[in-house]
């Protein structure tokens, strides 16, 4: 599952930080990752994902 969860990270990085934790403070530091560039939008999800 985690496999999916990465894959779908790299595409939509907030969205796979959703599927691992939901709404808390890392799915919003994500979302403001993306908005300013979309590779470290990309590093800080697979981390998020990789971490637990």
């Amino acid at each position: 599952m985690d496999i999916i969860r990465i894959i779908i990270a790299i595409l939509l990085p907030p969205l796979g930080v959703f599927m691992q934790v939901g709404f808390g403070g890392a799915f919003w530091l994500n979302i403001l990752l993306t908005l300013c560039g979309y590779i470290p939008g990309i590093i800080h999800a697979v981390w998020v994902i990789a971490r637990r």
